[in-house]
């Protein structure tokens, strides 16, 4: 006759228990692979703001003139939040290749508001403290001016449906990296802010942009490794280094100005041919 102890079978049934309960864990709980490079994106938008603490205002408040290590930590902060654009492109592709869970549109929300709302908005307030021309209180409200189009617009994406292939208003990574880089071109303080300003505008107009697919989203793939490669030689002082970052700074806020004129020229365009085709309809 087999004997079983009333102890060792007290200690199984909850180990049972406990595998059905993973098998039977809801979908919302599971994390998929466009997930985790959602994750890798708030991480790296934390750790901008890290570096731009430790490595810019801190040394400032302290009085250190070690200029070097600023620039570092600076070039360092900017090539997170392009390493975060990065994993927000990517998380997007693997999500429509493969699956994402039902919290990841929401995961996507919270780590663009961190890596393209507060890291940027924080840049910003930064450089109006170490700056030499800038106001502290005006780059403040800059910056809270940053943050707050990033909400707006990042709310908006979750309430409005728009046609398929088009985002409404300049997406946050791309906003957040042209207003980097107007700070990075340390122009004086009034068009430096009056482009910040501008760039929030923009994030929460009406203005179309592509979404980046196929061949557009290769080519941005290859312009943020390109300004990655910028900001390092830009960090390591070397040759014609601050020449280099200053081109590719001037290039994206080019960008950032021009496509907008683009859609405005499409859409009157699209305007003027409906009206010819309602016209020409109502001829007998």
């Amino acid at each position: 006759m087999t004997v079983i102890d009333p102890d060792a079978q007290a200690d199984w049934v909850p180990e049972a228990a406990d595998e059905d309960d993973v098998e039977d864990m809801p979908l919302s709980m599971r994390l998929s692979i466009a997930d985790t490079l959602t994750l890798g994106n708030a991480t790296c938008g934390f750790m901008a703001v890290y570096f731009t603490t430790t490595g810019i205002l801190i040394p400032h408040l302290t009085g250190s003139n070690e200029s070097g290590m600023a620039r570092n930590s600076a070039a360092t902060a900017v090539i997170l939040m392009l390493l975060a654009a990065i994993f927000d492109l990517c998380d997007g592709l693997v999500a429509r290749k493969l699956r994402s869970s039902p919290m990841g549109a929401e995961l996507d929300n919270l780590s663009d508001l961190i890596s393209f709302g507060l890291a940027p908005a924080y840049f910003v307030l930064v450089y109006g403290m170490v700056a030499d021309d800038a106001q502290q209180r005006v780059s403040a409200l800059a910056a809270i001016v940053v943050l707050l189009a990033v909400v707006l617009r990042l709310a908006r994406f979750s309430c409005v449906t728009l046609k398929d292939g088009m985002f409404q208003g300049m997406p946050s990574p791309f906003g957040a990296l042209t207003v980097v880089s107007i700070v990075l071109l340390e122009l004086p303080f009034v068009p430096t802010l009056l482009a910040i300003v501008g760039v929030a505008w923009l994030m929460v107009s009406r203005v179309e942009y592509p979404k980046p697919r196929g061949v557009l989203a290769v080519a941005m793939l290859g312009w943020i490794v390109a300004a990655m490669g910028l900001l390092a030689a830009w960090a390591f002082d070397a040759p014609g280094g601050q020449l280099l970052l200053q081109t590719g700074c001037a290039l994206q806020v080019v960008m950032g100005a021009v496509i907008p004129l683009f859609a405005t020229a499409r859409r009157v365009n699209t305007f003027r041919g409906n009206r010819r085709e309602a016209r020409a309809a109502q001829l007998p």
